[in-house]
């Protein structure tokens, strides 16, 4: 994926972690919520360990691991909404740390003859 939409992903994870904070959701939407924000993380963590960046790429993998639709963490609803906020905090953070990164790189190998 280029550079230039490396910010999507994140943004559709937020803005399903912004909404999964309203306590109404029915069940499926968190089955749904676990599915997209570990996709985008196992995502992220490949890119992140493409761009050499191991520690966030780590960061990037534990997240992942957490909304683990098939192996599951079990945790009540007041954890899970500390958890989604950090987890905002982390997809905001990657689009600082890998989005530039990634333009940069693909800049070089713009300029490469």
């Amino acid at each position: 994926m280029s550079g230039k939409r490396i910010w999507i992903p994140q943004a559709v994870v937020i803005l399903m972690m912004l909404w999964a904070l309203n306590p109404s959701n029915p069940y499926g939407y968190y089955i749904l919520l676990r599915w997209i924000t570990c996709a985008v993380f196992i995502y992220l963590t490949y890119h992140a360990t493409t761009l050499d960046n191991v520690k966030f790429a780590w960061v990037l993998g534990v997240t992942a691991f957490i909304y683990n639709p098939i192996l599951r963490v079990h945790l009540n609803r007041e954890l899970w909404t500390v958890i989604n906020l950090i987890t905002i905090v982390i997809a905001i953070a990657s689009i600082v740390k890998i989005y530039p990164i990634s333009r940069s790189v693909e800049e070089q190998q713009d300029n490469m003859p």
